[in-house]
């Protein structure tokens, strides 16, 4: 399948149940392809305040919306062991009526592991047991019955039933930076999410299309996108429409196709209504930049000028 533009929101699981779920049907209204939670325990920006668990409250949400795909971004592989993870999914997967995207990732925010007394693994064996995670997900999610053998997950006859809604199974939204996490993107992943500078993720992709390449996989088959957070010396997007251009546009350059935003703060959700109305149309009639490489200079910056009339 040809990659294509698509725009999501992720939200906090901090606000209260009733609010997530007037958010996302609201989201879903306006014509969002996704809405997303993340996967921590408690909010790294914030970890004194309420926060909700990520796959209960995904499953609620599920129950709630109708049409928008959801999922978690990403999944924290030291939270789960990968066998009952994978049996969630397919149990999110058919809630939702085939709507669930798997988000996977090795994990990260060793304070919270601390907190709950969770092991955090060095990082050669974090990545080591991410690699044999991804491979059981894929196998429960994707056959009636598994059996696996390696170094730190091992299933023997392992029976998925009820199967997945989606077919051979729901899509995997895999987390990853570095050269040993892409290469696992690579062979296993739907699509590859992270975040970074546009440089950065000019260079992953870069090194994402030779790793397809190697295993013979067709680069253009794995989706790209980002999680677009906004740090405090990041250029918020939800300042004004142009400001908004001016940041998915450096990210089109670099081969992203897919967009994962926080929503906006209350007093800019209004900005929410403009993006459904011109954006989401606007690139719906676009098609994805292959990724190449280019220097700053080279770069043809008019791609992403908001319309004068819209400014």
């Amino acid at each position: 399948m040809a990659r294509r533009f698509r725009f999501g929101i992720c939200t906090d699981q901090n606000m209260t149940w009733e609010k997530n779920v007037e958010r996302w049907q609201w989201f879903e209204k306006l014509g969002f392809e996704s809405a997303w939670l993340c996967d921590h325990l408690i909010q790294p920006s914030r970890p004194q305040g309420p926060y909700f668990e990520a796959w209960t409250l995904l499953a609620g949400l599920a129950a709630q919306t109708e049409k928008i795909r959801i999922g978690v971004l990403v999944t924290s592989n030291t939270f789960r062991h990968p066998s009952v993870l994978a049996r969630m999914a397919v149990t999110v997967d058919h809630i939702s009526n085939g709507r669930l995207e798997v988000g996977l990732g090795a994990g990260w925010y060793e304070p919270e592991h601390t907190m709950f007394g969770i092991p955090f693994p060095e990082t050669k064996e974090l990545v080591a047991r991410f690699r044999e995670a991804v491979q059981v997900v894929d196998l429960i999610t994707r056959e009636d019955t598994s059996s696996f053998a390696g170094e730190y997950y091992q299933l023997k006859n392992a029976q998925s039933r009820p199967h997945s809604v989606q077919k051979p199974r729901p899509p995997l939204v895999i987390g990853a930076f570095g050269p040993r996490m892409l290469k696992i993107v690579a062979t296993y992943a739907d699509t590859w999410n992270a975040f970074g500078t546009p440089q950065e993720m000019r260079e992953r992709n870069q090194m994402l299309d030779d790793y397809c390449r190697e295993i013979g996989r067709d680069p253009e088959t794995l989706d790209r996108s980002i999680y677009y957070w906004v740090a405090k010396s990041d250029a918020d997007p939800w300042a004004s429409k142009q400001a908004f251009y001016d940041g998915i546009g450096p990210y089109i350059e670099a081969g992203v196709n897919q967009f994962i935003l926080d929503q906006p703060r209350d007093e800019q959700i209004h900005m929410l209504e403009w993006v459904a109305a011109e954006v989401l149309p606007r690139y719906a009639r676009e098609a994805p930049r292959k990724v190449e490489a280019a220097t700053a200079a080279q770069i043809d910056t008019s791609m992403w000028k908001a319309p004068q009339d819209h400014v």
